[in-house]
């Protein structure tokens, strides 16, 4: 159901967390926090999905805990973020999950891991 985004450019200003299967290391999603968008490919097929909710403390303009709704599909995305000295203009996410559900069907629940960058 979740693939593969291919390549994606940083933004122009703000900040976008770069997302990877913690299994087979594929970007599987790249959320913006300026934009509030999240951009994955469901069913094969890139989309980007608008910020609904978000909750917590996160870091660099994203929350902990980010809701995205787009048709009937939700996504949620829980990350922790930190920052270390040795990255100018980002900070690490250890680990996150994407929980994405759709009425009728399975919910999915994905590990991921990722980076921060900031223009």
């Amino acid at each position: 159901m979740l693939g593969p985004i291919g390549k994606q450019v940083m933004p122009a200003k703000g900040c976008a967390a770069f997302l990877w299967g913690t299994t087979d290391r594929t970007l599987v999603a790249m959320a913006g926090a300026e934009t509030g968008r999240i951009r994955v490919a469901i069913d094969g097929k890139p989309i980007d999905y608008l910020r609904a909710d978000e909750s917590g403390a996160g870091g660099f303009g994203f929350a902990g805990v980010t809701t995205y709704r787009g048709g009937d599909l939700t996504i949620a995305l829980d990350m922790t973020i930190v920052s270390r000295d040795d990255l100018a203009s980002g900070a690490m996410i250890p680990a996150a999950t994407l929980r994405i559900d759709r009425p009728g069907r399975d919910t999915v629940i994905l590990p991921v891991a990722g980076m921060v960058g900031c223009a």
